[in-house]
């Protein structure tokens, strides 16, 4: 088995309404779809979106082929559940994913970037052929493969409690309020310690917030 992360590229023509929505709203980064399902057509999934819900129930309320939705706002987002009749191009990515050995791995990515960010597991020969018959005015940048059958590259227990122990103590803040002394005495190790713990647990957070995999 193998691991693939991939970005879909749209032309603006290709956009789904929605994604186009995103797109065009300052208000709106992208959507995290966390789950969800495609039964004869009709889409239901449950996302996350970074940004503003007003920006956001336009692009949905009203809208002839959404049959259900529900926003739960907080603090930095909302949280959504849809469900929907497929377009043309969700139905064209849905075929192209219907593979018997493809696993598409949560969350898929929205982004305001005109991309569809998603990971993908299975055997290689059918990974190869999922995205051969594209939409038009749609293009595939493979981001990484891996021979693992993973999703993102992850902090091992120990960088996590390293990483939770620098933000306790101010050592991300702007300006710094402790730096890495204060870190290893948090964790009761060296300074060493703490700071290659740190390292190790950055390089694989912004690994993973530029989209470079294991």
């Amino acid at each position: 088995m193998k691991s693939m992360r991939v970005a879909l590229t749209h032309d603006e023509e290709a956009l789904s309404p929605i994604h186009e929505g995103i797109c065009r709203s300052p208000d709106l980064e992208r959507e995290i779809i966390l789950g969800g399902q495609a039964v004869d057509g009709v889409e239901t999934i449950t996302s996350f979106v970074d940004g503003d819900a007003d920006a956001y129930e336009p692009l949905i309320d009203g809208r002839e082929s959404v049959l259900e939705y529900d926003v739960t706002r907080t603090d930095d987002g909302f949280f959504l559940y849809l469900r929907q009749e497929l377009g043309p191009e969700g139905l064209s990515l849905l075929n192209a994913l219907a593979q018997e050995t493809v696993v598409v791995v949560p969350p898929i990515e929205v982004r305001s970037d005109r991309t569809i960010r998603m990971t993908i597991v299975g055997h290689p020969a059918a990974l190869s052929s999922v995205f051969e018959d594209l939409s038009e005015g749609v293009t595939l940048d493979v981001r990484w493969v891996s021979d693992d059958v993973t999703t993102e590259p992850s902090v091992s227990d120990r960088q996590r409690t390293a990483l939770q122990a620098a933000w306790d103590v101010g050592f991300y803040e702007v300006p710094r309020r402790n730096g890495i002394e204060a870190v290893a005495d948090e964790l009761d190790c060296a300074v060493s310690t703490a700071s290659e713990l740190l390292r190790r647990g950055e390089a694989t957070v912004i690994g993973r917030i530029l989209d470079r995999g294991p």
